[in-house]
């Protein structure tokens, strides 16, 4: 295991995450098209404030977006976990469980008490690594997406922030 230190993002990281996000795309866990050729990271200018950030070995080792899944007030107890990379040389060192468990810590400091994602039915590997962090399967979309000629589910997960308050 490599020790792994996870931060917020920063403006500074755009082009950083952008060439990660290019190297990782894979349809095994993205629906979106392939990032385009020198396309930004962050949709936003303040898109920065959602992400955390691992760094192992001195660079950039992956990140993990945690959103508000909506801006409605009745909404706002929960944040959802919208994207996770870890780069290829990172893979197999717990970069992705470091980051789940920052993003945990994240959400519990931001008032939240529950968190969300969303997992592509054939994406086995990550199924595994979010069951490993307490998320359960909460619903199944079947053949939600049509990928590359086969119909994929949408594989909707959660847990509690404090997971001994269930």
């Amino acid at each position: 295991m490599t020790s792994a230190t996870v931060r917020p993002a920063t403006r500074a990281d755009d082009s950083a995450l952008a060439a990660l996000d290019a190297r990782t795309w894979s349809p095994l866990h993205s629906v979106q098209p392939a990032p385009a050729p020198g396309a930004a990271f962050y949709g936003s200018p303040d898109g920065h404030r959602y992400v955390l950030v691992a760094e192992a070995e001195g660079r950039l080792a992956g990140y993990l977006k945690l959103v508000p899944p909506t801006a409605l007030a009745c909404n706002a107890h929960v944040r959802q976990i919208q994207g996770l990379a870890v780069d290829t040389w990172a893979r197999g060192r717990g970069i992705a469980r470091t980051l789940m468990d920052a993003a945990v810590t994240e959400a519990r400091r931001q008032g939240a008490v529950r968190i969300t994602l969303r997992v592509l039915g054939h994406n086995a590997p990550a199924r595994r690594l979010y069951e490993s962090v307490g998320f359960a399967v909460e619903g199944v979309l079947p053949g939600e997406f049509l990928l590359d000629g086969a119909y994929v589910d949408d594989v909707l997960m959660g847990r509690a922030v404090d997971l001994t308050a269930v």
